[in-house]
């Protein structure tokens, strides 16, 4: 089943992975700024947006499945990943088991094992809950069958509070040239994003202050500034006292 996708742009393919709870919808602040120089694609995974669910439960590795075929049967080859949340850990197990589809990848606010979420960050059970909200109003506009809802929360759920558990030995295999991005005020601790920058072989990182888990929203000139100028570097970057990189 092909996913619904978009494409905006030209040049260099991207492809943008919408976090948890949401769809391609939540790259508005980013898509505009990056299709100046690249051309976009985004898509909403299986359940999520306008792409329909099937009785399967969600799980990054059967995402990072998806992507790796939308990248081969859509895109046509590889791309660009820039993920946030949900999105950054599926970047993250496309980088691991196709390096050869991801020539250089941005995961934002994202984690690779459940425990870096800080706790309290869980909308809780109900699907109706006060918490879940927002989340239920966002779907329910853009879902094929706005009545799956508590089961797509339910399925959601599951999943954050089992998945990922990758460890710092599994992101030391990643080979992919990537940046990490976050919030100073993140849901994932920043010890956690700090140890995943640590063990990635060609890895950089930036933190964005007065942001949190929504820094993408809250202070869109910033990341995309990020972002671009790293898409554009060739290699590793040329510092004049390289310590780590040395």
């Amino acid at each position: 089943m092909t996913p619904w996708y978009s494409e905006d742009g030209d040049g260099d393919p991207i492809v943008l992975l919408h976090g948890g709870l949401s769809d391609s919808t939540a790259w508005g602040s980013q898509t505009p700024a990056l299709a100046e120089r690249y051309k976009v694609f985004l898509f909403d995974r299986r359940g999520h947006g306008k792409t329909a669910d099937t009785d399967a439960p969600f799980s990054y590795d059967e995402m990072g499945a998806e992507t790796i075929a939308f990248l081969e049967e859509v895109v046509g080859g590889p791309a660009a990943l820039v993920g946030w949340s949900d999105g950054g850990i599926v970047a993250l197990f496309v980088s691991m088991k196709r390096p050869d589809l991801v020539p250089r990848q941005v995961l934002i606010g994202a984690s690779f094992h459940y425990d870096g979420t800080v706790p309290g960050f869980d909308p809780g059970d109900d699907p109706e809950g006060e918490d879940a909200a927002v989340f239920e109003a966002m779907y329910k506009v853009a879902a094929v069958d706005p009545s799956h809802w508590p089961v797509f929360y339910a399925k959601t759920l599951r999943l954050w509070r089992e998945e990922p558990t990758l460890t710092v030995d599994d992101v030391a295999t990643v080979s992919v040239p990537t940046l990490v991005l976050a919030g100073d005020d993140e849901a994932i601790r920043l010890e956690h994003t700090v140890a995943m920058y640590e063990a990635l072989p060609d890895g950089e990182l930036g933190i964005v202050p007065g942001t949190s888990h929504v820094l993408t929203m809250e202070k869109p000139d910033i990341v995309n500034r990020l972002i671009l100028d790293y898409l554009s570097e060739t290699g590793p970057p040329l510092t004049m006292m390289p310590i780590r990189r040395a």
